[in-house]
């Protein structure tokens, strides 16, 4: 049996998220997961790294962890001020449980070529 490209792909990809291995997000299907996070009462927290070094260590944040936030506006101006401030980085979005102490998902909203 031979394996697809399709598949050949799927096994050899790095990932830097929770759905790393889906097709990119629509922003309609951003939104929702940044309303899930929020929903989830998960903590949004924004990072960026250049794609030479997003393999290679942790990401750097950007700003503090938006403790408390419930506005979904809130967190995209936030998203979009990081891509803005940092336009050849790729750009992630982390929700943190502070119940399970733990990461709650994990996704990038902007991707850099490079």
């Amino acid at each position: 049996m031979a394996i697809s490209d399709e598949m050949r792909d799927y096994r050899t990809k790095q990932t830097m998220e929770t759905f790393g291995f889906l097709a990119s997000f629509s922003q309609e299907q951003v939104y929702d997961q940044i309303a899930y996070l929020i929903a989830q009462g998960w903590t949004p927290a924004i990072e960026h790294e250049h794609p030479s070094e997003a393999f290679d260590h942790y990401w750097t944040m950007w700003k503090l962890p938006m403790f408390g936030a419930q506005d979904l506006d809130e967190v995209i101006q936030e998203l979009e001020a990081c891509h803005r401030a940092y336009p050849d980085h790729h750009v992630r979005l982390v929700g943190f449980d502070d119940y399970t102490q733990s990461l709650g998902t994990a996704f990038v909203v902007y991707e850099a070529r490079g």
